[in-house]
């Protein structure tokens, strides 16, 4: 016979007052004493993100046996099946959850930030096993966002932010102003940086151990209103936290980390949603069913494309162009334009932002999604910095590569920065930091007041100061002018001959003693004899000077010999000669040398005749030369014939038939036979033609 479910089977037993047998339900489903006991360990139990003070040993076993034993009760509450004796009929179990508030929203989120550390696969398979046997769950979710959406309204509202919108209420004239995140006290701020960080944690727990419940939250526009949400509130919180460098800095430190792991969760809450809803369908889904899918990527991205400083968080953590990329793969009608314009948006938010890729954090290395584990153990023993909130450390990737040394003013820039906000630090504690960590000085900030330096600076005294660097390429090595490295260079040698340094002119030193010092003409001399020695080989001569239409006819004539201006002295080879100066003295020459100074010296001092006033006849017979040779130049041509004709032989001849042959003889070369009168001079001068 098959067994009965409990909610079906009846226990018989005796009754204790009249003795009759008689039956009662196998099934005791209300216990008030419990349920209070449950409802209070979630409400009162720490956080892994709330203050703690580290409790003896004795404390911390017991709580952690009974956080074992509270996890277990939920599971065993959960399971409507333990065996094949004992079990609910599925339909009952659902009833009896719903009805008797055994499970409800704040219950299961409560249970998924307390467990879901090394324990999501027992919480996966318990949520998901209330929500399949009781779908009312899902409209309870759905009754609850209102409440979840009206957390993030509370929070701007309290700190000024709330934007102009049908949902903002007017202030009232009586009420005071509303304070800003920089004007309000500390512990104020305390309070909301907390509250942000337990409801943003909160959230990620719940959607990470249930991705189901993304369609319901997605149905209140829950992508843009976070987006919206962070991008007011974000930069104002850490603008009122890094304006505070003067106040409590260990609980300002404290902030900054919780502050950080709210923005974390709010980017990975996004990514989780957006995740469910849009890309696992297009990766399973068949390409006729995916356009719905692509739609809706590209609608939540287009209502974003003004919050840029979210856009950009977002886009470190999880490229946007990635999952572009894998819409383009699945789909061939995917609207490009569109998803060029969404790619452009989310590059112009990084104008002017240096672009930090990070690898994807979506995964926990902390946590162990990986097999069963049951640990049950409460996380509110970790301390509450943000080494022990899942992500210890901050992996930059690429940026996390040395970039280019960093010095001068620059350098001094990136110092000032820091001490601004941190002005106890001393500038060698800070440069120290600042050459670690790339010359960043915004992650020098956050890793000093998140206390996550690394360990080689953590030891370092944070009051030290900087020490002044020598100059690789100091002035005295580096300059250069008339006196570099010659004898007087003092920069480049140690000793000076300090003998061959005066002030102007030697007093033992005279006109004459200097006249004597033969030095630099004996160093010439020998430069100026090599001029002496002039070869010429009849083979090196090399050019056009000969012409084969050279005519030979005159060769053996004297022609020209008889003219009274022959250039024979002009063209004649002089040897050279050897400048007086730096000839050498060879006995019986000295007198001769010193008769023919003293003749040239009589010859200088002789009064040179004054030719300012020229001959007019010789000036008269230049200009009628210039006159004749420009008609000549315009084709007038003057008879000369009788003048070069001349008179009787034997009788003499005038000074104009002289000077008419003479200029015949000069000019046959413009007329014919192609110059050839004067190529034959230069041969013959050349020694080319016997004279």
């Amino acid at each position: 016979m098959p067994a009965l479910p409990l909610d079906q089977l009846q226990i018989t037993h005796k009754d204790p007052k009249t003795g009759k047998p008689r039956t009662s339900p196998a099934l005791v489903v209300f216990d008030e004493s419990l349920q209070t006991c449950l409802d209070s360990y979630l409400h009162h139990v720490p956080r892994k993100f709330d203050e703690w003070v580290a409790p003896t040993p004795e404390v911390v076993e017991m709580q952690r046996r009974l956080h074992r034993s509270v996890f277990l009760t939920f599971l065993r509450m959960s399971t409507h099946k333990e065996s094949k004796d004992h079990f609910f009929s599925p339909s009952a179990f659902g009833e009896i959850l719903y009805n008797n508030f055994l499970f409800d929203i704040p219950k299961i989120l409560d249970l998924c930030v307390l467990f879901g550390k090394g324990n999501a696969p027992l919480l996966q398979k318990m949520i998901g096993n209330i929500f399949t046997q009781q779908p009312s769950y899902y409209n309870d979710l759905a009754d609850t966002m209102p409440t979840i959406l009206q957390v993030f309204s509370n929070i701007l509202q309290h700190c000024g932010l709330q934007r102009d919108g049908a949902s903002a209420t007017p202030q009232k004239l009586e009420e005071r102003s509303r304070l800003t995140p920089s004007d309000m006290p500390l512990l104020e701020l305390k309070d909301i940086i907390l509250y942000l960080c337990d409801t943003c944690t909160t959230l990620w727990a719940f959607l990470d151990i249930f991705p189901l419940a993304c369609q319901t939250f997605q149905k209140h526009d829950f992508c843009y209103r976070l987006a919206s949400f962070y991008e007011v509130a974000i930069p104002e919180m850490e603008s009122a936290i890094k304006k505070r460098r003067l106040e409590d800095s260990r609980l300002l430190s404290d902030l900054w980390q919780r502050l950080s792991h709210s923005k974390k969760k709010l980017v990975e809450v996004f990514h989780i949603i957006l995740n469910q809803i849009c890309l696992l369908p297009i990766l399973e889904s068949s390409r006729d069913n995916i356009q719905g899918f692509i739609e809706e990527f590209l609608q939540i991205f287009s209502s974003l494309l003004q919050e840029k400083r979210f856009l950009r968080d977002y886009d470190t953590l999880f490229p946007v162009a990635e999952d572009v990329s894998l819409l383009q793969q699945a789909s061939s009608v995917l609207d490009e334009t569109r998803a060029a314009y969404i790619i452009q948006a989310v590059e112009s938010a990084w104008e002017g932002v240096d672009r930090r890729k990070a690898p994807s954090l979506a995964e926990d290395p902390h946590g162990d999604s990986n097999g069963v584990m049951l640990t049950a153990e409460p996380d509110s023993q970790a301390p509450s910095h943000l080494g022990n909130l899942e992500e210890e450390e901050e992996c930059l990737g690429a940026a996390a590569a040395p970039g280019p040394a960093v010095d001068g003013v620059e350098l001094d820039s990136l110092i000032s920065q820091v001490k601004d906000l941190l002005p106890d630090l001393g500038e060698g504690f800070v440069l120290a930091c600042l050459e670690h960590y790339g010359y960043d000085p915004e992650q020098v900030i956050n890793n000093v007041l998140e206390e996550r330096l690394a360990p080689a600076l953590s030891q370092l005294d944070r009051h030290q100061d900087r020490q002044a660097r020598p100059d690789p390429t100091p002035l005295l090595t580096s300059r250069h002018n008339v006196f570099q490295n010659d004898e007087f260079d003092v920069f480049s040698r140690d000793s000076v001959d300090l003998s061959r340094v005066h002030k102007g002119r030697r007093k033992e030193e005279s006109t004459r003693s200097l006249l004597n010092d033969k030095r630099a003409v004996a160093a010439q001399r020998q430069r100026y004899q090599q001029y002496s020695v002039v070869i010429e080989e009849p083979g090196d001569y090399q050019g056009d000077d000969y012409e084969d239409e050279y005519d030979d006819t005159y060769d053996g004539n004297q022609v020209g010999a008889n003219d009274a201006d022959s250039d024979d002295e002009l063209i004649s080879r002089r040897p050279f000669t050897i400048p007086r100066v730096l000839r050498t003295k060879v006995p019986g020459e000295g007198q001769e040398d010193d008769d023919d100074d003293d003749e040239e010296e009589v010859e200088d001092e002789a009064p040179k005749p004054d030719h300012f006033v020229q001959d007019p006849a010789v000036l008269r017979e230049k200009a009628e030369a210039r006159r004749m040779a420009f008609l000549a130049r315009k084709g007038h041509r003057h008879d000369s014939s009788a003048a070069v004709a001349g008179g009787p032989r034997g009788h003499g001849q005038s000074r104009e038939t002289t000077q008419e042959r003479r200029k015949k003889e000069a000019s046959k070369a413009t007329r014919a036979n192609h110059n050839r009168r004067t190529m034959s001079d230069r041969k013959r001068s050349k020694g080319m033609i016997p004279s």
